[in-house]
């Protein structure tokens, strides 16, 4: 009995010096709490999503996942290194519209002389701590912050780890002009150092200006958010429409599949370009994460030229092999005759110009990082 107490005891002990890591962030208080009590999105002490959206679907229980988590699973990560291209972020920027992706969620946006981060994950696991946590593959952490030039605008879609990460964060703050956000997000920005005049958050079907001519509309996203066990949708999530005088790019987030796509595109569509989660899902939790299908499908309803599958490539939140996203996207695509740009991590793409296709994760043999510009390494 007394060995057991001291084991409860120690387990407390390191739950209480773990749950006070700055990392876990904070739940919004003072102003900001009121003002997100006064959402329509907020009921009865957290926000909801338009449609009704339980964690797990009728056949799915967390028993089951466990079970299928520690069953023997195939190719759920690369045996090798994967390709990538390291694109000077510094560099003068093209005519057109660019993107750079850093796998995952994270991506660099170059419109109009803006610079634009959304969702920076640079660190090596997605995780309150970097000693335990989904790490990510070799070869898909090329990029530091030391390698970004001023941040004109960062983007922040909702606060889960593999969207928002502390230390990425932190070393950015003397980078960054100004932050957007959904509702609450801001809260832990703010206690993470950088400044309350640089933030700003909103609902849903807000618009706000970035420059004269350069607007940005806060769209409805099907998902969830917390940092921690007792928080959970204490903060709202979101996707983004990015409209320009002669650009529009569609920033999605993390969501399930719904009716909001098919309004958000009647909106602010056509778009040229749709940045769509396409990977970590499981028909356990078919209504916070597409399938790659309903993916194809959402770049449908958004009215969208040119689908970008992204929330891949680079972590394994999720049980399906690691490359399986990609492969049954482009299935569908071509069943439905949509365009799909498939670039590695760092390779440039640029709207109406230049949409990479190659079906670089086929490879598994180690590959040297080429530096656009430069000598290879």
């Amino acid at each position: 009995m007394i060995l057991l107490l001291s084991i409860l005891l120690l387990l407390s002990l390191a739950a209480v010096i773990i749950f006070q890591q700055k990392s876990f962030g904070k739940n919004p208080s003072g102003k900001r709490l009121e003002r997100i009590k006064h959402s329509p999105n907020y009921k009865n002490g957290s926000f909801h999503n338009v449609s009704e959206t339980p964690m797990m679907s009728d056949d799915g229980s967390y028993w089951k996942l466990l079970k299928e988590y520690f069953s023997k699973k195939q190719n759920t990560e690369p045996s090798a290194n994967l390709p990538s291209v390291k694109t000077d972020l510094k560099a003068v920027p093209s005519q057109e519209p660019s993107i750079v992706w850093f796998g995952h969620s994270s991506y660099f946006i170059q419109i109009d002389g803006l610079n634009i981060l959304v969702d920076p994950v640079l660190s090596e696991r997605t995780s309150p701590v970097q000693y335990a946590g989904s790490k990510n593959y070799p070869g898909t952490r090329i990029y530091s912050v030391d390698d970004f030039p001023p941040i004109d605008l960062l983007i922040i879609t909702h606060d889960h780890y593999d969207h928002l990460d502390f230390e990425t964060i932190t070393k950015l703050i003397p980078k960054i002009n100004k932050v957007v956000t959904p509702l609450g997000v801001g809260e832990h920005l703010e206690y993470w150092g950088i400044p309350q005049n640089k933030i700003s958050e909103f609902d849903w079907w807000e618009e706000t200006s970035i420059t004269d001519a350069i607007k940005l509309a806060i769209t409805p996203a099907r998902h969830f958010s917390g940092r921690g066990i007792f928080n959970r949708n204490q903060t709202l999530w979101a996707s983004f429409a990015l409209i320009t005088p002669t650009h529009r790019l569609f920033l999605g987030g993390d969501s399930g599949y719904d009716t909001h796509f098919k309004e958000i595109g009647n909106k602010y569509g056509p778009f040229d370009i749709a940045l769509l989660e396409s990977g970590q899902y499981n028909e356990m939790w078919p209504y916070i994460h597409m399938l790659p299908e309903q993916t194809v499908q959402a770049n449908i309803d958004l009215n969208s030229k040119v689908l970008f599958p992204v929330h891949w490539g680079k972590f394994t939140l999720a049980l399906h092999a690691w490359n399986e996203p990609v492969e049954r996207v482009l299935k569908y695509a071509e069943k439905t005759e949509v365009k799909v740009t498939t670039p590695m991590i760092g390779e440039k793409v640029i709207i109406n110009k230049n949409y990479p296709g190659k079906l670089w994760w086929t490879l598994d043999l180690p590959v040297k990082i080429k530096d656009e510009g430069l000598d290879e390494k």
